[in-house]
């Protein structure tokens, strides 16, 4: 079994998840870590046995080097995801995958122009209710979807949003751009793409920051059904993340990662087996304390991207799907400032 040799750009909170998730893999390795901050690097490095790299530039010129994971602010990962690609190196962002779309397209060119892979992570997608709900839903088993929503109703301390969190040159957006940017991801992928979008946006509970950190959202998709959109960081202590979808022949409630309505006009022994192994719900532990979550979806995500390499494949999650939900939340953000309903491109 080949070892993909992995390096990390970044050495923050997100990067100690992609650290652990390299290191679970029987098919990866963590060889380095670079980040501005060279103690929490230095620190990173020590704890997974690493080596230290000065720049990103210096490890992406590397030869041991031909996977780099990205976990830099936001607002600040296409210089090195570009740099990449003009050195031959694989890359997996972590979400969102830019804070514009310029930006975003510019780091797909650069990696179609190469030939290398450029994938995101949305480490949500790899869920096991993830997969059985879109499988139900292509199997047309709820029959015609009349609504789909996500509510993603957690909670930040204004100490979380001491550093770059918060603003619009790297974060670019709040609880809809960083905290409910997966949902919104899970809520495409589910339903596909939005016809119009209509948005209010506050700032209530974290007034020094610059951005929103409460969102509502009215959708219409497509395929005509309605749906909505909410995201905060300032709903205290902190609530399970939810979706719900529901049509003429059955309803999905997700809650974390458990299915707590799973019913449909045409029940099988299978959906009886399926609520009693994920019916009970699990995890949740993000809701208040982003230090909090595993590191097993991105463990997922990671090899999955991998696999669609060593299988000379499209990554599922690649450029262009990962564009999706930043598109889609930049049409709220648009619609929030300027009090209009927006029909999606």
């Amino acid at each position: 079994m080949k070892k993909w040799n992995f390096g990390i750009i970044g050495a923050g909170l997100i990067a100690d998840f992609h650290a652990k998730a390299i290191q679970s893999l029987d098919n990866a390795q963590l060889v380095g870590i670079c980040g501005t901050n060279q103690e929490k690097a230095e620190k990173l490095a020590k704890k997974y046995s690493c080596k230290i790299f000065s720049s990103y530039s210096e490890m992406l010129a590397s030869n041991e080097i031909e996977i780099v994971t990205i976990a830099t602010p936001s607002g600040a990962h296409m210089e090195p995801t570009i740099e990449a690609a003009q050195n031959g190196k694989h890359v997996l962002c972590e979400k969102p995958l830019e804070i514009n779309l310029n930006r975003i397209d510019r780091m797909i060119e650069a990696h179609a122009k190469a030939g290398t892979y450029l994938g995101g992570i949305f480490n949500f997608r790899f869920d096991d209710t993830t997969q059985i709900i879109k499988k139900a839903i292509d199997a047309n088993r709820l029959g015609v979807i009349t609504y789909a929503a996500v509510h993603v109703p957690w909670w930040r301390t204004d100490a979380y949003y001491e550093g770059w969190h918060g603003t619009w040159s790297l974060d670019g957006g709040g609880a809809l751009m960083n905290q409910s940017i997966h949902m919104v991801d899970l809520l495409q992928y589910m339903m596909g793409p939005v016809d119009c979008v209509g948005a209010f946006s506050s700032r209530q509970g974290h007034q020094q920051i610059e951005t929103e950190d409460t969102a509502v959202s009215i959708i219409q998709f497509k395929n005509k059904a309605l749906g909505i959109i909410y995201g905060t960081t300032a709903s205290y202590p902190g609530q399970f993340r939810r979706m719900e979808i529901t049509g003429t022949k059955g309803t999905i409630v997700l809650v974390e990662n458990s299915l707590q309505v799973w019913q449909f006009s045409d029940m099988t022994e299978d959906d009886n087996k399926i609520i009693q192994q994920y019916g009970k719900i699990e995890g949740g532990s993000g809701v208040a304390d982003p230090a909090a979550i595993s590191f097993k979806g991105h463990a997922k995500n990671i090899a999955s991207f991998i696999k669609s390499i060593e299988e000379e494949r499209a990554f599922e999650i690649d450029g262009a799907e990962a564009r999706k939900a930043v598109a889609l939340i930049l049409d709220m953000y648009n619609s929030a400032k300027n009090n209009n309903m927006i029909h999606t491109k």
